[in-house]
């Protein structure tokens, strides 16, 4: 029997069951299972997640990972009220942020081109825009990576970035992007998956 496109194994694709545990049936999560996750595993996520691509190799994301109650009371008072929840029963809050100053460190990340720490530093502007894009890049990376990991990951935005950056980054050069939870999710507790958009609703073949 012919397969169809979509069941088409093309040289060197990850089966089905891996598509399906990065994406097809990988959700987001708001309820935890009460399992911690191992401060190792935390490592081996940030192994995996480094080596996605970032302009210039820069690598602007810094990832503070929130896993005490203590840590994760510094963080609730910044929290819209809906999310509080989610992060006090989460393992894990990670805080992706990322670093304006990320060029001081392209002489070891981008060897080859000389004068390129100093094309960033002269332009604030060229550096926050680079920053904010590529750790947004990276937060990706991260929830893949978790998810290849057998972890499951709840990404938030409904907080103050404010609040924030003052509580956890006074330095002033590392500002906070998005907030992920990890853990193991709760399956019972989800709610029908929602609809995405067809290829011919988002995509142009020109």
């Amino acid at each position: 029997m012919a397969q169809s496109p979509d069941q088409t194994i093309h040289s060197g694709q990850l089966g089905a069951p891996a598509l399906d545990q990065l994406f097809r049936e990988a959700r987001t999560f708001s309820y935890w299972l009460d399992k911690p996750v191992d401060d190792g595993l935390l490592r081996d996520l940030y192994d995996l997640m480094k080596w996605g691509p970032t302009s210039v190799n820069g690598s602007p994301a810094r990832i503070l990972f929130l896993r005490t109650p203590q840590s994760k009371q510094r963080l609730l008072p910044a929290l819209a009220p809906m999310n509080v929840e989610k992060v006090r029963a989460a393992p894990v809050t990670a805080v992706v942020a990322y670093d304006l100053d990320f060029f001081e460190q392209l002489p070891k990340l981008w060897p080859h081109a000389a004068g390129i720490r100093d094309h960033f530093a002269g332009s604030p502007e060229l550096a926050d825009t680079t920053a904010r894009r590529n750790s947004s890049l990276q937060g990706a990376y991260l929830i893949v990576a978790a998810r290849a990991l057998g972890l499951d990951c709840g990404p938030l935005s409904g907080f103050d970035n404010a609040k924030v950056d003052a509580e956890f980054f006074p330095s002033n050069h590392i500002r906070s992007n998005f907030l992920c939870n990890i853990g193991y999710g709760d399956r019972a507790k989800l709610h029908p998956r929602n609809p995405r958009l067809a290829f011919e609703e988002a995509c142009t073949l020109l």
